[in-house]
């Protein structure tokens, strides 16, 4: 790879909730994420720069569901009160708005929602700037999701929906933030950029004004140990034309009940910082500045190293160089990615041996 990083793929989007089982439970029940890849009850001693100046302690799990996408990092705090949103998030807004989660099905799985009694639909089903049809949900914590169209399953279970494919991000410059989001991240792809009244944000929040929206993904297929399981990702940057917005964590800390981050599963730490530092976007938080060089840092039942940046917004971007992954934690068994050729991604049996992770939420 031309920069010597490379991206696998959306790891996980950071979920700041005031319950963690209960929206576990939730988010299993309508997204299927069963598959506990890891928890941690901790202290967060490196994340300084946006907890207030002072390590606290989160406790936090990974979930996924075995057809593929992202996971969803639910993250609680454990002995400080969270502190929610004081206003209504508004499209545009500077931050992550929405978390897409694909269905092979957009139809399919808006009328199974339309049953449920635990899915808020927000407007009906409608176009999405792609052409293909999508619709938004609502959990019980304000956070909006899209389902989109996204063809491609890891392990087919015959459920609606898989993982998360991407973010709706919203930002006062599309054309500034390109330098997070293409030039670093490899979003080289527009696949649409149009401005005016959208339908499909109709039943959003001030979704019925004016925006520009410009919908990235990658023309190449991800390389990396877990790339197959994530499968491509899409970016949607959102900016508001009619309106003055709002930093969604303006006087709150990471962690606080909302989308905390979009975090990317990545090789070679070193390279990636030195690119980031190069456009302008060092990284503000690097577990490898604290702890020997080639060692990983303790992530509970995984470990690696772990690194932010901010796009021009202060929205935060998560790196994360996974060096463990547990497969079979009753067994105690775990692959180690370090001797792996970082380009290679790992066999779909091995990744397969996760389903032996599965919760169910009557077990929360």
């Amino acid at each position: 790879m031309e920069d010597n990083y490379i991206i696998a793929g959306i790891q996980q989007v950071g979920i700041g909730v005031e319950n963690l089982y209960e929206a576990w439970k939730y988010y299993i029940e309508l997204f299927n994420m069963d598959i506990r890849i890891l928890e941690d009850d901790k202290v967060a001693e490196l994340m300084l720069p946006y907890t207030g100046g002072k390590p606290q302690r989160r406790h936090a799990l990974i979930a996924i569901n075995m057809q593929g996408g992202g996971g969803f990092e639910v993250w609680q705090y454990a002995e400080r009160k969270p502190k929610p949103l004081d206003f209504e998030l508004n499209m545009g807004d500077l931050g992550v708005l929405a978390c897409k989660i694909k269905s092979r099905d957009v139809a399919r799985t808006f009328k199974e929602f339309s049953k449920n009694p635990k899915a808020r639909i927000l407007g009906g089903l409608q176009k999405n700037i792609d052409g293909y049809q999508t619709f938004y949900v609502k959990d019980p914590y304000e956070n909006l999701f899209q389902i989109i169209q996204d063809d491609y399953i890891f392990k087919d279970e015959r459920r609606s929906t898989g993982g998360a494919v991407g973010v709706t991000i919203g930002v006062t410059d599309i054309d500034k933030a390109m330098t997070v989001y293409g030039d670093i991240l490899g979003y080289d792809k527009i696949i649409a950029d149009e401005t005016g009244l959208f339908p499909d944000f109709e039943g959003l929040p001030s979704g019925s004004q004016q925006f520009r929206r410009r919908l990235l993904t990658h023309t190449q297929p991800r390389k990396g140990s877990l790339s197959e399981l994530f499968g491509f990702s899409y970016i949607e940057l959102v900016q508001a034309l009619e309106r003055t917005p709002k930093r969604l964590y303006e006087g709150r800390f990471w962690g606080d009940p909302g989308f905390i981050q979009v975090c990317f599963d990545i090789r070679n730490m070193d390279a990636l910082r030195k690119k980031c530092a190069e456009l302008g976007h060092p990284f503000t938080v690097d577990t490898t500045q604290n702890i020997k060089k080639g060692n990983s840092f303790d992530m509970g039942d995984a470990a690696g190293q772990f690194a932010y940046i901010e796009d021009p917004d202060g929205t935060l971007i998560e790196f994360v160089e996974t060096h463990k992954i547990p497969v079979v934690k009753k067994l105690g068994l775990s692959l180690n990615l370090k001797k792996r050729d970082p380009e290679k991604p790992l066999p779909r049996w091995m990744l397969g041996m996760l389903r032996f992770m599965r919760v169910k939420s009557s077990q929360i």
